[in-house]
Formats: C-alpha cells, structure tokens, sequence
C-alpha cells in the first residue's frame, strides 16, 4: 500500500500532508521483532517498589528504543496532521467560493460568466481532489491498523482508532454546503428560471435507477449540478444538499403487494405514506405506483395526495371526510376536473386500503438530494445517501393510530438494514420526439453508476427483513456488495451458498434469487473473483481523435487496458477489422448498464433470422436449377462453376442466419448493452455475392463477343 499511496499523492499537495505509511510500518516491523510480551489482563494489584519488566537481555521495556507507546504517538501525530490539512483545505473553498459568489453577480459578459465558470470548476476539482486524499489517508490509516493487530497480537488496536477517527471532522463532517454553493452559481450563470407551478399531484416519468459507491457520491453530485441545481424543499435550511425521508409501505399478511410489484404484474400498485425532515410528520403524501408495461403504450405512474399525521388513523378507520376535504379545495379555487381526479384517487386507495386489509410492513429512510429547476420535471435527479430500511411489523398500531415505529425505542439487528451503496435515479419526462441530453447520457455511462434494473428499495428491505413471509426475493439479492449487509441483519436464509472460502466462512442456507441472470448483479456474485469491480462491466470506447477523455472517466481509478485486437490490425484494415473501435479508440470499462428490451424485440430477431434464410434458399434454389438445366447443353463447364460457386454462398447466408440470430437472442436475453447489430458479416456475404455475379456477367460479355467475333 505504501507504493500505491506514493504514486496517487496530488502534486498540488505533494508527499507532507499525507499520512507516512512507510515510517508507520517499519515500526510495527521492529516491534514485531521484538515479541514484546502481553500483560496479564488478570493482574489486579501492583506494587511501587517492584523493579519494572525487562526483556532478556535485562534491559527495561520502557527504556528501550522503539515502544508500543512510540506508535500510538506518532498514529496520533499522523492522524492530527490529516485532520488539520483536511480542515485547512475546506477553509480556503470556503473561501475562494465566498470570493466566487460576489463575482457572478457582477459578471454580465459571456466573457466574465465564463471566467467565473471556469474558478467554480476549479472550486469543484479541488473539492474531488480533497476527498480523494481524505478516501486514500483513511484506508491508509485503517491498513495500517490491521498490519500492528496482525504482528502484535497481544495490544490490538483498530477498533479503537476506527471509532475515533469516525468521531473527528475530517471523517464525520459534512461539507455539503460547498455542493450547494456551487449549485447555485451554477445556477445562476445558467439563468435558470422557475418554470409555472403545475398540479403535482401525479407523474409519468420513465425512470433508471443506478448503484453509487459511496467513494463516488461527490463525483456523481458534482457532475449533475453542473446541469441542475440542488432543489430544496421549503423545510430545508440550506445549509445541506439533502434531507430526511421517511416512507411507511404498506401491505397485508399475503404480501400481495410485494408480490406483484416484485413480478411485475401489470397495473402492480405500491402504496406508502411518505414525509420528510428529522422531527414528527406533519404533513403526510399518501403515494400510490402503478406498475404498467412499457412495451404496451402505457407508462407507469405515481399519483399522491397529502394528508396531515392525524388524518393518516382515518385513511385506516375509512372514516375520511372525503366531502368536507372536497368543499375546501373548492373554495380555493380548483377546477372540477381536479377535484374529481381527486376525489376518485382517494376512494381507490381508501378502498385498496380496507379490501386487502393493508398495515404498515416496511420503512425506509435516507438523505435525499434532488437535482431538478424548481417545478420543471422534465429531468429529475435523485441522490439517497444514509439508507437503511426498517421493519414495520412487530407492534401494535392500535387501529391506525400508530402507524411507524417510535423512533425512541431500539432496534433489534434483525429490524434494520442498512445499505451499502447510495441510489441514484434519473427521470425523464421527455416527449416523443425529445432527445436524451447529452449530459445524462454521458454520466450513465461515466463508469459511476452501476445499474440495477427495476430496484425497489420496498422489495429489498422486505426481502431482507421478512424473508420468512416472502415466497420469492429480487435478483439483486445475490450481488456481492450487499451480502454482507444482509448477513448482519440475519437474511442469511435467502444467501445462496457459495463456494468461495473467504464467502464461506458467513454461512447462507438459502437458494438465492436465482442462476439465470447473474449478468444483472452490477458487482457480481460472492463466488466470482473480487479483483474484478463488476462482474458485468461494459466495454466503452473513447475516440482518440478527439483528444479528450470524458472528465467522468478520466479517474485515476478506472483502469484502462489497451485493447490488443488492435495491434493485428493493419492500419488500412483498422475500421472493418475493428469496427467498434472506429479507427483507434481506446477501450475503457464502464458498470453494468442493462439495456432496455421489449417483448417485440424477440418477434424482430426470428423475422431477420428468417429473411436471411429466405435469401440463402433463394440463391440455392437459383444454383440447383442452373446445375439441373446446365447438364443438358453442350459447353456448360462454366454453368457448372457458376452454379458451384452460388452454393457456398447460399450455405453461408444460412450459416450466417443462424449464427448472429443465436448471438442477438442471447444478447437480448442478458441484455446485453452495446451494438446487437454485425456490420462485417452482410458486407462480407453480399460482396462476395456480387464480386460472383459480376465474374459472371463479363464471362457472359465475353463470350457474346466471341461469338459474334467467329460469325463475322
């Protein structure tokens, strides 16, 4: 690690601030040498007149050159230097954003607002650049704590010094204010305007959620609010990027709803009362999510009204004064059209709500941020960081009045589970002819986020907290990231076993989500090695031409191989024998992206599958004939040839047919995301089936001319 922290030190920074790894370790060493012997942890009783220990040479421990005592000092001194150039740093951003905000409001040229963009990038490298050296000195700090326990056994110490660090600011503090400073100058140099308040009241978005490390949550935040601003709820301070967010899901003892929005089931609906900030709800959005097919025409949406906390008791008692709820809104002002929306909303949920006899079963919480111009839903982004999903069954709600956990009271491990990545989601609410910008499009595929096709944080904290009520539990299950987060909150039942040593030794009895699409686990399966980042990674290719790296992709983390197929390719040849590398791109590995299919999609392959079988029995057809009709003229050695030459072709188109429909089907089963089409295999058949027919014609011409030639 010593070589590794050495080639990552920031030349702005240089060596100093960094934790001294190597001087570190080679105390450790020289103790280790000395096999200082253990204290009695039984001994209760000293005496001031004993003479102290002594090694065997006699010589007094304390006395001698190197201690235990000299490590812990110099891990402190180490520690404080850390902390205090952390602390340092985040001053002078503080600083130079102070600086930056009264410049954008004098900066009225292009020339000036580009000035002031380019110090608030330089605000937002130097920000990505500290965590960075915050990330590598705290891993440096925890590998050099395993390395003293695991040479000095009898003085372990990691626990400790974990748990103070995560009590020091430059571990705990949060310094999400800067983010929403630069929003905001974002913002401002943008010109974005608060578009007209609309109805809220429900959505049709198409939405993409992706796993975030949470080394990459700076990363990912910075890259949004360079498009979006950092939208705050009224409740907020504005002193951070995010805020608490409750929701209580309901479901009934069948798990009905669990169930179809696991299947999903068309028109699957998920119902849950959500609100957000750190004290009691006062207000309550009663949401419901309807599931509905894509590939049908129709789109999935979410529809909601609000509530206060002591009205949510009569949403289960069914005693809701629909009516009276009703006149109020009229008299504000509501059209009939909205009021009628309305009313039918709430009598479907009232009524879901008492037929299938639904209770409070699971919560989640996290920190939302959310990136969205104020009332503009046409791009939205949500970040949930801090997520932890909790049990809601187990007491007594007391015929609706208690309907979430007092948050005073512990919870048992097997009642909460915490997440190990921050969710990322993206919706769109574009028209049919809109176009993707070209910013989202350019973080889906930074390699920062890792795809999870339909992720529900309902289903997961339901799987993993009420695995003995569940009849079946999501794919992601078995991805190895968050298995360890399922074994600490005794999911250890719906784990497959695995046969990796090191993942054995946390026994799972379960059978796991299953064994056909392993592809869709961004981080893979436990039994898969752990040098790989994602056991799905796709392959991106940047274009050398360019000059430039997306900035996303350009960390020094991402690895880069060189892409070997390229050196057998001759220079002229490049493009077709390297189509995908369009002439000398360099091949980087982004995360698992899952692309989006439809049932349809399956129905066009057999039809291409079939066309290209179609042209092969044509030509072969074509070629029988000749062969037939040919044998009974004289001079018909170059029908022979032609009609032979058409029958290799013919058997190629077949073979050609049945290889790229084999290859589309699987790439449409895995999802496979990238190019599904084969842009050498038709080139390489139909030329040859013209180079034929083109031999054919001048033999032809040629003959003719003979002919005519001998007549004359």
């Amino acid at each position: 690690y010593k070589e590794h922290l050495q080639s990552n030190y920031a030349p702005e920074y240089g060596p100093d601030p960094y934790v001294n790894y190597g001087q570190l370790d080679d105390v450790i060493r020289v103790l280790s040498a000395k096999a200082l012997s253990k204290a009695d942890p039984k001994s209760r009783e000293i005496s001031l007149t004993v003479p102290p220990q002594t090694d065997a040479t006699g010589n007094v421990i304390a006395q001698q050159d190197f201690t235990e005592e000299m490590f812990f000092k110099l891990l402190d001194a180490e520690i404080a230097k850390v902390e205090a150039f952390t602390l340092k740093q985040v001053q002078a951003l503080r600083e130079k954003l102070a600086k930056t905000e009264g410049l954008v409001k004098t900066a009225t040229s292009e020339a000036d607002q580009e000035k002031v963009r380019q110090l608030t990038d330089a605000i937002g490298e130097d920000f990505l650049r500290l965590e960075k050296y915050v990330n590598i000195n705290f891993m440096g700090f925890h590998k050099i704590l395993k390395k003293h326990d695991r040479f000095l056994p009898n003085n372990p110490c990691k626990i400790f010094y974990v748990s103070r660090m995560h009590d020091q600011a430059w571990v705990r503090g949060d310094y999400s204010d800067l983010v929403v400073r630069m929003s905001t100058i974002y913002s401002q140099l943008r010109g974005d305007k608060t578009v007209q308040d609309k109805d809220q009241a429900s959505f049709l978005r198409s939405t993409s959620k992706y796993w975030v490390k949470t080394e990459d949550v700076s990363r990912v935040k910075y890259a949004i609010l360079k498009h979006l601003p950092v939208f705050l709820q009224k409740s907020s301070t504005g002193e951070a990027d995010s805020q608490l967010t409750n929701s209580v899901y309901l479901d009934n003892d069948q798990m009905e709803l669990y169930q179809g929005r696991l299947d999903k089931t068309a028109g699957a609906i998920a119902l849950r009362f959500r609100w957000y900030g750190t004290n009691e709800p006062s207000l309550v959005f009663v949401e419901r999510k309807t599931h509905r097919d894509h590939w049908t025409g129709e789109i999935s949406a979410k529809e909601r009204f609000i509530v206060s906390a002591s009205e949510v008791e009569q949403l289960f008692t069914n005693t809701y004064p629909i009516e009276e709820k009703r006149a109020a809104m009229q008299a504000k002002g509501k059209s009939q059209e909205q009021l009628d929306e309305w009313e039918l909303l709430v009598r479907e949920i009232l009524q879901v709500i008492h037929t299938k006899q639904l209770v409070p079963t699971m919560r989640t919480q996290c920190m939302r941020t959310a990136f969205q111009i104020p009332f503009d839903d046409t791009v939205r982004v949500s970040l949930d960081t801090n997520l932890c999903m909790i049990s809601e069954r187990g007491y007594d709600i007391q015929g609706g009045k208690v309907w979430h956990r007092d948050p005073s009271k512990p919870l048992k491990k097997t009642e909460i589970t915490r997440f190990p990545h921050a969710v990322l989601e993206v919706k769109l609410n574009l028209g049919p002819t809109d176009p993707t910008p070209k910013w989202v499009i350019d973080l889906q595929s930074s390699g920062l986020l890792y795809e999870v096709h339909k992720f529900s944080k309902f289903i997961h904290g339901t799987a993993a907290l009420l695995p003995e009520e569940v009849r079946a539990v999501p794919y992601w299950i078995d991805d190895a990231s968050i298995r360890d987060s399922l074994i600490a909150c005794g999911a250890q039942r719906i784990l497959p076993e695995v046969t990796s040593p090191k993942a054995a030794e946390k026994k799972a009895a379960g059978p796991g989500a299953n064994t056909m699409y392993p592809h869709l686990l961004p981080f893979g399966t436990a039994d898969e090695e752990k040098s790989k980042d994602a056991a799905g990674r796709t392959k991106q290719y940047v274009p050398k031409s360019t000059g430039q790296t997306p900035a996303l992709l350009a960390a020094p983390d991402l690895e880069r191989p060189a892409v070997e197929d390229d050196e057998e390719c001759c220079a002229k040849l490049k493009e077709f024998c390297c189509p995908s590398s369009e002439g000398g791109d360099e091949l980087v590995y982004a995360p698992t992206s899952v692309q989006k299919i439809e049932p349809k999609i399956f129905f066009a392959n057999e039809r291409t599958f079939l066309h290209w079988l179609h042209s092969g029995i044509t030509l072969s057809t074509i070629a029988t004939g000749i062969l037939a009709f040919a044998s009974e003229e004289e001079n018909a050695s170059w029908a022979h040839w032609y009609a032979l030459s058409l029958l290799p072709i013919s058997l190629g188109f077949c073979i050609f047919a049945l290889h790229i429909f084999l290859v589309r089907n699987d790439k449409i089963k895995n999802r496979t995301p990238g190019r599904w089409d084969d842009p050498r295999g038709p080139f390489i058949l139909g030329g040859t089936l013209v180079m034929v027919l083109l031999l054919s014609f001048f033999v032809k011409c040629y003959e003719v001319a003979k002919y005519y030639t001998e007549e004359m």
